[in-house]
């Protein structure tokens, strides 16, 4: 185990919300709201009138090729989980690749990943008033790529530069950063009482792990304690289970989830679950089941958690990424990229019941190299409380 000098002060507290943001690659968040409508009618950037946000709402990250005032351009799609239809869209910065959310509902956060050029910005977003208040600059840390909020602070991994940061919505700054000394630092969790941090690293086929010491010095920030988890290749989905003493990430490239204690910062358990190129990997509000998008395969894997054994395997379609659970655990959204939709999947019966159309697939035709093409949901969350 490292030491490792911070830039900050206190340790964060995660949050947990009743609110649904989808994202076709990216991650789960929850806020609580109160049931109804959020807000007053509220104007698309064309200056077209939009219908309220409501609540529950769930919230898609698209990441492009949908015209939006004449362009293609990535958005956030506010969506009616009732109806299943979209009332609402925020554009977003380039390849906007995850999503978070305030514990009062009131704010998205969007990480703008961005394609050829390198992305630096999160996108602040007002969700009563359905637009985009303002985007910051990460200056030189590049890549955002995985959120979490905690304490009204988003926590962010900057991908290129291997480190994690704090961004400040009150003041507007970073006011904390920590290096992880990883490659490909893509995605980042907390547990519940804030004391851990988890990054998966895919390059270096590692997890990491965060948690804060006291001071060397009565007026210094805390210290913080780092610890390198070595895992399968390719860690990418990663998720704390709802008891928060296991963390199981989702490897890319050897079909393998590995299981990670929490108190001993040790893997416990590795098995097979047989994906040819797995994405992202969600806990069940319950922590009955684990979920598990295969991008390659076009599958949903769903894991019996306390049996550590796969039950059911659901052909999707093409380019299976996002995954978001409702806060009941009664169905799951899952990101469809290469159909540009948004399946939904009944956790009782296992079985595919409906989709959310996200937008023209045929506007994908242009695929840049290295990045995801055509329309997709890279992350989600839920608002609300059903």
């Amino acid at each position: 185990m490292r030491r490792m000098r911070n830039l900050s002060v206190e340790k964060p507290k995660v949050l947990r919300i009743g609110l649904l943001l989808v994202f076709l690659s990216g991650g789960i968040i929850h806020a609580q709201v109160p049931t109804g409508t959020i807000s007053a009618t509220a104007k698309h950037s064309s200056g077209a009138v939009q219908s309220k946000t409501p609540s529950p709402a769930l919230l898609i990250l698209d990441r492009g090729n949908v015209a939006i005032g004449g362009s293609d351009q990535a958005s956030l799609a506010i969506v009616d989980p009732l109806t299943n239809k979209i009332v609402a869209r925020v554009p977003v910065g380039e390849e906007a690749h995850a999503v978070a959310v305030s514990a009062d509902g009131k704010l998205a956060f969007v990480a703008n990943f961005g394609g050829h050029t390198p992305g630096h910005t999160i996108s602040v977003i007002d969700l009563a008033a359905q637009k985009e208040l303002r985007r910051f600059d990460l200056g030189p840390l590049i890549r955002p790529s995985g959120l979490a909020v905690a304490e009204g602070k988003v926590y962010f991994t900057a991908q290129n530069n291997k480190l994690i940061g704090r961004y400040d919505p009150a003041s507007d700054k970073v006011d904390w950063l920590l290096g992880t000394g990883q490659d490909m630092t893509h995605t980042i969790v907390l547990t519940k009482d804030s004391k851990t941090i988890f990054t998966a690293n895919m390059q270096s086929d590692t997890v990491t792990a965060f948690e804060p010491l006291a001071p060397r010095y009565r007026l210094d920030p805390p210290d913080w304690k780092t610890t390198v988890i070595p895992v399968a290749n390719g860690p990418e989905g990663i998720d704390v289970s709802p008891d928060d003493k296991e963390v199981w990430t989702a490897t890319r490239t050897d079909g393998s989830v590995s299981i990670i204690d929490v108190a001993t910062k040790k893997v416990t358990q590795t098995f097979n679950v047989q994906t040819k190129k797995a994405e992202v990997l969600r806990f069940s509000p319950d922590g009955k089941m684990v979920l598990v998008s295969d991008m390659q395969g076009g599958e949903l894997v769903i894991i019996d958690a306390v049996a550590r054994k796969v039950i059911k395997r659901i052909k999707l379609g093409t380019k299976v990424q996002s995954i978001m659970v409702a806060p009941d655990s009664s169905r799951a959204y899952v990101g469809v990229n290469g159909e540009s939709n948004v399946a939904i999947v009944d956790l009782k019966t296992l079985e595919l019941t409906g989709r959310i159309p996200i937008g023209d697939k045929l506007s994908h035709v242009v695929e840049a190299p290295g990045f995801p093409n055509g329309t997709g949901a890279a992350d989600m969350v839920w608002v609300g409380t059903r």
